[in-house]
């Protein structure tokens, strides 16, 4: 049996590695290319024969005009040509804005607005007036209901009669209200310089009285005239003179007084009254239109004819009088009933103003139109004319008062300061 050979105390020897081989040399110069190397920047020849930079193109010679005495042209056309016409409303003025001084206290900029719970309203003045108006539209109502029932038999009057009553909410229509604002009225929306006079003022107002501005509709007429105007149910308007030429705190108080009028119901009653009594009084003028020109002819052939006509013709009327006078008698006391509910308005609508604070300046604005009308008598009276004043009858039949009612009710807004 064989044994193991003893390994002795010594370590056995280390492996031996492979060593790595050397690292790769690479070239330090850049390779040749044939030829010459490129220069940095690029030489480009110069001389005689070199091209020029930029490149010169030939030009032509510039043409000759043959010279000589000027052409006169006429400095105005002849007559028979086309003259333009001067616009039918003058121009809003751009420039005299800068004029009417700025004195309005505006208490509101800036600060939260208390709205008012009713925004409009109807007092007793607006009441009134749909009182007085109510037996001209009971006659416009037969007078509608005989012209549809001639076209349409008995549906056709009922028809009619509703179609008519309905058209009474054209009134609160704003679409319709600008409508007949523009046509009618004559009215046109502000310019941008006039809206940033106007609005401003206007929002001060609303904010004394509670009422939000955009509800109403701002409107401008072109005239040269202090007046400004409450229409239908949501647009006020103001002249290019009022809006131009007077400060901004008597601005105000026209427009305060206007907006009074709103919250009162004057505008909309009135509309709303005049829409429903139209039938009635365009049936009245048809009637006194045929009834004269049956009384013109009558007169061509026979005068005997012509006195049996117009006596038949009273004798109607008399007999109408009688019958219907419940009718008659209030068409008849009509126009002075509208004309004292009109002072009445005039009267609540300047309270209106005193009381949101502009007392002062509304005595100013009506200081102001009574020295207009003293001036225009002077003019008047200068150039040989005479202004007749109005009798008690044309007062009575008068829809505004006088200016010293006006400033006598506005008295007592003095004294307390507002």
């Amino acid at each position: 049996m064989s044994e193991t050979p003893d390994p002795g105390p010594y370590p056995p020897p280390e492996p031996q590695y492979p060593t790595p081989p050397p690292a790769p040399t690479y070239p330090t110069a850049p390779p040749a290319y044939p030829g010459a190397a490129p220069q940095y920047p690029p030489q480009y020849p110069t001389g005689a024969g070199a091209p020029q930079y930029p490149p010169q193109y030939p030009t032509a010679p510039a043409p000759q005009y043959p010279t000589g005495p000027a052409r006169q042209y006429p400095m105005t056309p002849p007559p028979s040509q086309f003259q333009p016409t001067a616009p039918p409303h003058p121009a809003p003025s751009q420039t005299s804005q800068a004029a009417a001084p700025d004195d309005l206290d505006y208490r509101h900029l800036g600060s939260r607005v208390h709205v008012a719970a009713h925004q409009r309203g109807a007092d007793a003045t607006a009441v009134g007036r749909l009182v007085v108006h109510l037996p001209g539209a009971l006659v416009s109502g037969a007078v509608v209901a005989a012209v549809g029932t001639a076209f349409g038999g008995t549906v056709g009057g009922w028809l009619a009669v509703l179609v008519w009553l309905a058209s009474g909410g054209l009134v609160f229509h704003r679409p319709a209200e600008l409508l007949f604002a523009r046509r009618v009225l004559k009215l046109r929306a502000p310019t941008a310089l006039e809206l940033s006079r106007l609005e401003p003022v206007w929002r001060e107002v609303t904010a004394r009285a509670g009422i939000e501005a955009h509800t109403y509709e701002l409107m401008v007429e072109n005239s040269d005239e202090l007046n400004a105007s409450a229409v239908a149910g949501h647009v006020v308007s103001v002249t290019t003179y009022a809006l131009n030429e007077i400060p901004s705190g008597n601005l105000a108080a026209v427009l305060a007084h206007e907006l009074g009028h709103h919250t009162g119901g004057h505008s909309w009653a009135g509309l709303l009254g005049y829409w429903y009594s139209l039938p009635g009084r365009i049936a009245w003028a048809v009637t006194k239109f045929l009834a004269s020109v049956t009384v013109m002819v009558a007169s061509r052939f026979s005068v005997v004819a012509t006195g049996l006509l117009v006596l038949f013709m009273g004798m109607f009327v008399v007999f109408a009088v009688i019958s219907a006078w419940f009718v008659t008698i209030p068409l008849v006391l009509a126009p002075y009933l509208l004309a004292f509910a009109g002072r009445q308005g005039e009267l609540r609508a300047d309270q209106q103003a005193a009381a949101l604070g502009f007392a002062r300046q509304m005595t100013e604005v009506l200081h102001r139109l009574e020295a207009e009308e003293q001036a225009e008598a002077v003019r008047a009276a200068a150039a040989g004319q005479r202004l007749e004043r109005p009798g008690p009858l044309a007062r009575l039949l008068s829809t505004h008062p006088d200016h010293a009612t006006r400033l006598a009710r506005l008295e007592p807004y003095l004294r307390t300061g507002l």
